[in-house]
């Protein structure tokens, strides 16, 4: 078993020196990744891919990802080799999050056509397919419906783990079907109905296909305070997850893995408390605790 524990950066440009920061310290510290998110559209935000990049370079353990990639910003193929590229330089610590685009309103405004919900979905799972195509090295890809790629030949670095962020029913029949994580949309968690109802249909996909479910690890992006006094109560009237002292947290991840197969949290603070001091109760207290629990590497 190996339970991943990652953080949520900040993104802003006014940000910069907490951005690294934070990064050198959660790679100090042991934490498994960090991500950040993909709007290219807002001004005042740093480049996904560029930011990434950037703190692979300044880091020596952690890994790295887009939470999610917003694919109609990023064409498949170039993506293959963007993936390609920082894995290789980072000695495999890149994953690659993956979404099939949301926000057509603002990702219009760069030029894109607006595809279709189901033709977002199938440019999609193609994509997925495409990435590991030209990866590995192996035989030259085919033609696709949305990217009709010719004679292209695969890098020789392996494909990274893909993490999807699917929501609707189309995109999850495609993470069930290609992907090798998921992260469930709208923080929702091993409680949640939305997450009952969405892991079924990954699990009948990947069944139908011949995989194991068991193949897609679901990993969440999971707001909450760490207090430095037990709360009365760590989840609101709609049961949704508000954080706590750090033993509760110790309690609630522990359960969560061993009783749900939760196979990894990526952790995005909320309350008063600075984030660095947040990200060491997290990654000096509650990770090692939880991995220690449940017997994770």
């Amino acid at each position: 078993m190996n339970v991943r524990f990652g953080y949520g950066s900040p993104a802003e440009l006014g940000e910069l020196s907490e951005i690294l920061r934070l990064a050198e310290q959660a790679d100090r510290d042991g934490l498994d990744h960090f991500s950040t998110s993909d709007h290219p559209y807002l001004a005042e935000r740093l480049d996904g891919y560029a930011m990434v990049g950037f703190l692979l370079g300044r880091t020596e353990r952690i890994a790295g990802f887009v939470n999610v990639t917003n694919l109609p910003l990023r064409p498949a193929p170039i993506l293959a080799r963007t993936a390609a590229t920082l894995t290789a330089m980072s000695e495999g610590r890149f994953i690659l999050g993956l979404g099939a685009g949301g926000a057509w309103d603002r990702i219009t405004t760069m030029g894109v056509p607006r595809l279709t919900p189901a033709g977002a979905v199938e440019a999609f799972e193609e994509a997925m397919v495409l990435v590991r195509q030209l990866s590995g090295g192996g035989p030259a890809v085919t033609s696709g419906t949305h990217y009709p790629v010719k004679g292209l030949a695969a890098s020789p670095v392996r494909a990274p783990e893909i993490w999807t962020g699917s929501v609707g029913p189309k995109s999850l029949v495609a993470t069930g079907r290609q992907a090798d994580g998921w992260i469930p949309g709208h923080a929702a968690d091993w409680l949640s109905e939305p997450y009952l109802r969405s892991r079924a249909i990954i699990d009948e996909a990947a069944l139908a296909v011949g995989r194991k479910p068991t193949e897609i690890a679901t990993i969440y992006n999971f707001p909450g305070a760490i207090t430095a006094r037990p709360l009365p109560r760590t989840r609101d009237d709609d049961g949704r997850w508000i954080g706590g002292s750090t033993d509760q947290w110790i309690e609630e991840l522990t359960g969560a893995v061993l009783e749900h197969s939760a196979a990894g949290f990526t952790l995005f603070p909320t309350g008063p408390d600075p984030y660095d001091t947040t990200l060491k109760r997290w990654s000096q207290e509650i990770a090692p605790a939880v991995r220690a629990a449940t017997g994770s590497r």
